[in-house]
């Protein structure tokens, strides 16, 4: 059929037609210039751009360490010598045991396994271990096995628990595929502290602030009912530099004016503009990655203290194997690497004030820093499973009250925490000190006169 744009056909043995008319623009929904060009064919000119979008522009992408351990992406972990899938972690050890031949044998460190000690000084950009990448909100917390055994299918929730139990033939599956919903990390530590153990800590911690606890807080007290709980950190390598500057003053002169009641002290001092810069790695920074436990709002809660029981020895990690959460809960990350990184600008910053502390000790009238800079050069981004006993007590109170929490580090021990209080106890205790003071004061100045 012929284009009624350009004219009936030709008869036969006539003058051949004109050529075609131009076809018409196309500019409608739809056509060539509705559509955003492919990506890699609109170059973009970054010389013109402001320095911080022409940084992040350039930056290079993500680099993505895979962690994942493909042996066990069916769910089932199984003894090396009998085969069979019912293994739990040793208590006190880093080691898993078969429950079926009493096997028993050894996690791989995360550490040498991926090289995550090396080259710190050479980091640059961003890298990000595969069970750090950003959460996919539409994933689902619900994963489903087939089980090999029997065929039956296995669900795993993994909002409250990492394992579960075929119901018909008994095998055990754990959740150890990195699927994008934040329930699956890089790396685990196991517990160490075994649960009589921290039950005895937290009941020592208690009785030596027994006198001055809330009377419900003491009827109420069962540290019988702590929990293990493995919470979700992101454990940092950063390559950075930063620069200082400020007033440092030295003292000159130290003197006095005024009498008596009016009298006051005075300082002379010099004062000079200090400058400093230095270069240093972070090797194995913590952050907590949950919404819940990086709220530090001490009015609803003490979450606070579980910072108080670090550090733990991260380097001793092993590769994620979801039979080391059995018999423990835990707790999902939340958050994705770019909104901590406002949280570890911070704490590097804090860092490169104290590296810089000893070279301005001579002045000991101190140093006001008014300016800091900081270049972060390249990070390295690892999630991890750190292990916690935690007590909790709800206080009652107007905005929903206050939860206490009493802490214990799974590996070394240490422990921390929150007890609530009776106020006129600790007012009444303050006026007899108080008391006690004035008069030792009053009997001292009578002895002398």
């Amino acid at each position: 059929m012929s284009d009624p744009r350009n004219g009936p056909p030709p008869l036969p043995g006539s003058v051949p037609p004109p050529p075609p008319l131009p076809a018409a623009v196309l500019d409608g929904p739809g056509s060539p210039r509705d559509v955003p060009p492919l990506p890699g064919t609109f170059p973009l000119d970054t010389a013109n751009l402001p320095k911080a979008i022409r940084d992040e522009v350039e930056a290079p992408d993500p680099v993505a360490i895979d962690t994942s351990a493909t042996e066990l992406k069916d769910g089932l972990n199984r003894c090396p010598k009998c085969g069979a899938t019912d293994i739990r972690p040793r208590a006190g050890t880093d080691m898993l045991v078969c429950l079926y031949c009493r096997h028993e044998w050894d996690g791989a460190r995360v550490e040498e396994e991926f090289g995550l000690g090396e080259g710190i000084d050479q980091l640059q950009g961003t890298v990000i271990a595969s069970g750090a990448r950003d959460i996919d909100a539409a994933a689902s917390a619900l994963m489903t096995f087939k089980c090999s055994g029997c065929g039956a299918e296995v669900t795993v929730n993994t909002e409250s628990a990492m394992t579960a139990r075929c119901h018909w033939c008994r095998h055990v599956f754990g959740v150890n595929e990195q699927v994008t919903n934040g329930a699956v990390p890089d790396a685990v530590l196991p517990f160490h502290i075994r649960k009589e153990d921290a039950v005895a800590r937290i009941r020592q911690f208690v009785d030596k602030r027994r006198m001055f606890a809330l009377k419900a807080f003491k009827e109420q007290f069962t540290p019988e009912n702590v929990v293990g709980v493995y919470l979700p950190y992101m454990i940092v390598d950063s390559n950075v530099s930063a620069a200082v500057a400020g007033k440092g003053e030295i003292k000159t002169r130290e003197y006095t004016r005024g009498t008596e009641k009016n009298r006051q002290t005075y300082y002379d001092a010099d004062v000079y503009q200090v400058e400093r810069q230095v270069d240093f790695t972070v090797d194995d920074l913590p952050l907590e990655s949950s919404t819940e436990r990086g709220n530090l709002d001490t009015r609803s809660n003490t979450n606070n203290i579980i910072n108080a029981i670090l550090p733990f020895d991260t380097k001793n990690a092993l590769k994620w194997n979801a039979s080391y959460l059995s018999g423990f809960t835990s707790e999902k990350r939340n958050l994705d690497v770019e909104k901590l990184r406002p949280r570890l600008e911070d704490q590097l910053l804090s860092i490169a004030r104290s590296q810089v502390e000893r070279s301005v000790r001579r002045y000991d009238r101190g140093v006001r820093w008014e300016q800091e800079q900081l270049d972060v050069h390249g990070t390295r981004w690892v999630s991890m499973y750190l292990p916690v006993w935690l007590y909790s007590y709800h206080q009652p109170g107007s905005n929903g009250g206050m939860l206490h929490y009493i802490a214990v580090n799974g590996r070394t021990g240490a422990t921390m925490g929150s007890v609530p209080v009776q106020q006129w106890k600790l007012l009444l205790a303050a006026l007899a000190t108080g008391t006690v003071v004035e008069a030792l004061a009053i009997a001292f100045l009578v002895a002398t006169t």
